[in-house]
């Protein structure tokens, strides 16, 4: 799988560049946006949208959403190649969540850098990453493969669904995250995850069967797949998180205890206040809603998870999750080879160690 990511990545990486290019021009923006009113501002544009784009993309990430996207196009008889401009779609969408998810969250590192809200400011981050919600839709405008009129509309219905429902998840992260008291469950938190990381998932899958006309009952059987995969990966996220933080993992690009630093309310903290004696429960609620905390207090924070058993928690959680997910695999009847492909897919990212 690793492979199959790195084969993909230039072409998928040079197919967003042609959406937005590393250097804009006037020339660029009248062909994609039309012509102006009055006169464009090229070099405004270029520090507004493109700088912070492909300043995150440069950093790295796996494309793994758009090659999955890939994979599904094959398994559906058609040339991947041919869907490439389609591909881009969730991938746009993914970092304009991540760029406007680090401003709420007030992050500071993402991918081994400054979160570009410290790098550009509050206002540019925040307006390319919702840019980045929208850019996408151009690809639909522009139609390559010249889809039928029917089968665009119901793509545009399901982002309009699927995105609706992300924001959703974040709105419940958000919540919980001003909140002192942690009275969350596991299933809400999964739910938060079925929604603000799992939709995204659904979107890959939804786009390629939609595209590719496959009946309902198949794109529901992959619809599924990637969301239970999506929150598979949220949750290996989280153990990531806390591993490297623990030095068990390697370089994840993010701060050291960064989730605590956020205060986050992960499916690991839930067992631990579940699991833990009272007084270990209600130091970790302390320490989760501080304003700052020391790196001691992170270590502590970490060694009250560790003690509860919360990563072998979250982890069997994740393998459950990663066997469902391989059924939904088996259900579409893709043939062998592509079934272990996705089986594998799911696999890798809950194992990933960076």
């Amino acid at each position: 799988m690793r492979d199959t990511l790195a084969e993909w990545r230039p072409a998928i990486d040079e197919t967003i560049a042609a959406l937005v290019p590393r250097d804009v021009d006037a020339e660029y923006l009248e062909s994609f946006f039309g012509e102006p009113t009055y006169e464009y501002d090229p070099d405004g544009i270029q520090c507004a949208l493109s700088d912070p784009l492909w300043d995150l993309l440069d950093r790295g990430g796996k494309r793994w959403r758009a090659v999955l996207f890939l994979v599904f196009v094959e398994a559906f008889g058609e040339d991947p190649e041919a869907y490439l401009p389609y591909a881009c779609i969730p991938e746009i969408l993914h970092n304009g969540t991540i760029i406007v998810d680090d401003v709420e969250d007030e992050a500071a590192m993402r991918r081994g850098d400054p979160a570009l809200h410290h790098i550009y400011g509050e206002d540019v981050a925040l307006n390319a990453g919702n840019a980045m919600y929208f850019l996408p839709l151009k690809i639909l405008t522009h139609n390559p493969g010249d889809l039928p009129p029917e089968t665009r509309l119901e793509t545009y219905e399901m982002l309009m669904h699927e995105l609706n429902r992300t924001h959703l998840g974040q709105g419940m992260d958000i919540c919980w995250h001003n909140e002192r008291e942690v009275r969350i469950t596991p299933e809400e938190y999964l739910e938060m995850c079925a929604c603000k990381t799992g939709c995204l998932g659904r979107i890959v899958a939804r786009l390629a069967a939609i595209i590719t006309e496959q009946p309902p009952e198949v794109e529901a059987h992959a619809a599924a797949y990637a969301e239970t995969t999506a929150v598979a990966f949220q949750i290996g996220d989280d153990i990531l998180d806390v591993e490297n933080s623990l030095g068990r993992a390697g370089d994840f690009g993010k701060e050291f205890g960064n989730d605590i630093r956020e205060g986050k309310k992960t499916l690991l903290v839930i067992h631990a206040l579940e699991e833990s004696a009272p007084e270990d429960a209600a130091r970790l609620e302390d320490l989760l809603w501080a304003d700052e905390n020391t790196d001691e207090e992170v270590r502590e924070a970490l060694s009250i998870i560790e003690a509860s058993g919360g990563i072998e928690y979250a982890r069997e959680r994740a393998l459950e999750l990663a066997a469902e997910a391989c059924e939904h695999v088996d259900a579409m009847d893709v043939g062998p080879a592509v079934a272990e492909q996705l089986c594998e897919f799911t696999r890798f990212v809950i194992d990933r160690d960076a």
